[in-house]
């Protein structure tokens, strides 16, 4: 497709290369006569300037790969502990927040379930609230220094995760640990 130049196009190109020497940069204005042109001159300073900046042969720094920080990105595990005792859930919870420390995971997600039936609540001789796994293993993992030092904190889990039968584990950097 062959496009035809119009005179007014030619008159503009043919005024660009006269005052090519003198500016460097144009800018069309439309003010209440439509059609106004003013024209921007460059000084010398700037000139020199730029002049000057093409001459430097240092590298400019690319800003997408300086100073980046290595980005620690979201690394999930869930365990589900229904059906354990107690002592059965604390001993895997300590080797699975270890594991996942190991493995750099960010976030464990903890199921314990309610406890709504918990056949523990109906003992006498047990306390109803560290009978249930739901408060007994934060408890275990807040009491247990090795484990502490791994864990930023812990929280309550969101309903999607578990909602109250669930809480979260958020785990330290292990190559930030000191």
């Amino acid at each position: 497709m062959i496009k035809k130049i119009s005179d007014k196009d030619k008159e503009d190109w043919e005024n660009f290369l006269k005052n090519k020497k003198k500016t460097t940069y144009t800018d069309t204005v439309k003010n209440n006569n439509l059609s106004d042109r003013i024209i921007i001159k460059v000084s010398d300073k700037d000139k020199q300037d730029w002049e000057n900046f093409i001459k430097n042969k240092e590298k400019i720094p690319n800003k997408d790969f300086v100073g980046k920080k290595k980005v620690r990105h979201e690394k999930i595990k869930k365990i589900d502990l229904h059906g354990h005792t107690i002592e059965e859930a604390n001993k895997v919870v300590e080797k699975f927040i270890q594991k996942c420390f190991d493995e750099d995971v960010t976030k464990i997600i903890v199921i314990t379930g309610k406890g709504l039936r918990s056949k523990n609540v109906e003992n006498p001789y047990l306390s109803k609230d560290l009978s249930i796994l739901k408060y007994s293993v934060p408890e275990f993992i807040e009491s247990n220094l090795s484990l502490t030092k791994m864990i930023i904190e812990i929280t309550d889990a969101k309903i999607g995760d578990g909602g109250s039968g669930a809480f979260y584990i958020y785990l330290k950097n292990k190559f930030k640990i000191k």
